[in-house]
């Protein structure tokens, strides 16, 4: 599948995750069909997409998005339970929740369904790439990758875009172009077995781990460690003021 030819991209997953990659998707022209499994978490995800913090009608109204655009971009997103719906899409972004088996179980059902030149790509923040893609066709590997959002994803500028040994250059390519047309920062990440997480969370974990360490071994608490990230290093939050602590996986 060739950049080009990627029209309509699916996202599998709903919520404030799937609602904003469906959201940067529609701004940045594609045509966008969010399916989940049930109309209350559908609903919940046009709150998402349209009237939350970082929905479109906020950005019209802080003026990084024009009404046109915003109308535009509103009419290219539709919703759907049923998963048969998504039979014609070029491109699949599954956002479901972080559990490998949930993510290996969706695929192998999304493999019987989509046509088969589409790509398929993991919203996955840190689970193996080749490892979520075991159940689907030997065919379709070639065509699977990674694409790890951030939360919030209208305001958060990158997107890692994760190949195995298995996936393809021209697939590599079009997964990076298709995130450079959402308006991400891209980078390129291999993956590796036995690993979690790809450039920014295995980053920050080992400085976590070492923040965790001065405290344990009495140089300075957690409240001077987070003082000196954000003078020092301009961080919005430090270490231990992240929401979930540490282990926090973003």
């Amino acid at each position: 599948m060739k950049f080009e030819d990627v029209k309509k991209i699916g996202i599998v997953g709903g919520g404030v995750m799937g609602g904003g990659i469906a959201q940067v998707m529609a701004i940045g022209g594609y045509e966008v069909i969010v399916r989940d499994l049930t109309d209350e978490v559908i609903e919940a995800t046009k709150g998402a997409i349209f009237d939350s913090r970082w929905g479109m009608k906020r950005s019209v109204e802080v003026g990084k998005l024009s009404f046109d655009d915003c109308a535009t971009a509103m009419a290219r997103v539709n919703f759907t339970t049923n998963l048969q719906d998504l039979a014609d899409v070029d491109m699949i972004i599954e956002a479901v929740p972080e559990k490998l088996e949930i993510k290996q179980q969706v695929f192998q059902e999304l493999d019987e369904v989509i046509k088969p030149e589409a790509i398929f790509a993991s919203n996955t923040s840190g689970f193996v790439i080749e490892e979520i893609a075991a159940n689907v066709l030997e065919s379709r590997k070639q065509l699977f990758a990674g694409m790890h959002f951030f939360n919030p994803v209208p305001a958060m500028k990158a997107v890692e875009i994760v190949s195995t040994s298995q996936t393809t250059q021209e697939t590599t390519e079009t997964v990076t172009q298709v995130g450079a047309k959402a308006g991400k920062v891209t980078s390129q990440v291999g993956d590796k077995v036995g690993t979690y997480g790809f450039i920014v969370n295995r980053i920050f974990a080992a400085a976590g781990r070492e923040a965790q360490q001065l405290v344990d071994d009495g140089i300075a608490t957690e409240e001077e460690i987070d003082k000196m990230m954000i003078g020092g290093r301009n961080w919005p939050v430090g270490f231990f003021g992240q929401r979930g602590g540490i282990g926090q996986q973003w």
